[in-house]
């Protein structure tokens, strides 16, 4: 039989806390990898946010299906006003109408895709990891249930706004059109600019590809630690003497409340910036220089 003084040494510190909780469920069992590795695929971030995009489709149906031409419920009325939001937002950033028939849908897609992974933060820290490990039996399971915080699928979702843009240029230049483009822009049209200008081009491409990824990423990997600073204040409660132990519970409860309401604009914001920003990128693809 295990003592409290017994499962008070073995139980984790700080740090190996947020690590443990930091580390992927992947596909090679290693704890972490000091080298990029494209075999590796983390299964916790590919499941959460097929589980998302899944959520997110069935709500939309079921909203969908219950549309009337009345008086709407409150569904259908948030739904409407989400969708004007974006179709508004479409129209006055990519001018083709025949490319906002896509893009417009797709902007929809992302915002309610984005916002609902991004939810995930709200769930308490311990409570999917603490089932996933007593379901498999092995108390050292990972798993990380916020797939925005994983730089693997932000950068995933920017690199696919990416060949859109590619596709774009393509469709609305020409194949020739674009490869003209991409050596006498921005500079001009000089023999000697070539390769300036196309330097140039592949740098905005990939700045723009890269910031759109990160930018998510790092609010919610954010949002995620700190989440875990605050349950270690509640879970330092049973450890500290006096007056210390109930100071940290109490600043733990005020702590989180006030983190949590605030992340709700911060998951908000996250998932239209990233939206607005899949807009404006394409809707430079429609645009010369």
């Amino acid at each position: 039989m295990v003592t409290g003084h017994e499962a008070a040494a073995n139980a984790p510190n700080a740090g190996e806390y947020v690590v443990h909780h930091l580390t992927q469920l992947n596909t090679t069992g290693h704890v972490q990898s000091s080298i990029v590795d494209f075999g590796i695929i983390n299964l916790d971030t590919v499941f959460f946010s097929l589980l998302m995009g899944v959520l997110g489709l069935f709500l939309m149906m079921r909203v969908v299906r219950e549309v009337t031409s009345g008086v709407p419920g409150r569904g259908q009325a948030a739904l409407e006003v989400l969708i004007e939001m974006v179709a508004n937002q479409a129209k006055s950033i990519v001018h083709s109408e025949q490319s906002r028939k896509f893009v417009a849908p797709l902007a929809l897609t992302v915002f309610v895709w984005v916002f609902l992974m991004n939810s995930m933060d709200f769930l308490p820290v311990d409570l999917l990891p603490w089932m996933w490990q007593t379901l498999t039996g092995n108390p050292h399971a990972y798993l990380r249930v916020v797939p925005t915080a994983d730089l693997n699928g932000t950068l995933g979702m920017s690199v696919s706004v990416l060949l859109l843009c590619f596709w774009y240029n393509i469709k609305i230049k020409g194949l020739g059109g674009w490869v003209h483009e991409l050596f006498t822009a921005p500079f001009g049209n000089h023999p000697l600019l070539y390769i300036p200008n196309f330097l140039m081009q592949m740098i905005e491409f990939l700045a723009k590809t890269v910031s759109h990824g990160m930018r998510l990423f790092g609010n919610m990997y954010a949002g995620e630690l700190l989440f875990m600073l605050i349950a270690l204040m509640g879970a330092a409660y049973g450890g500290s003497a006096g007056l210390t132990g109930p100071l940290l519970w109490i600043g733990h409860v005020i702590a989180g409340t006030g983190w949590a309401l605030f992340h709700i604009f911060i998951v908000v914001l996250q998932a239209f910036i990233f939206m607005m920003l899949t807009l404006v990128y394409i809707g430079q693809a429609h645009e010369g220089h």
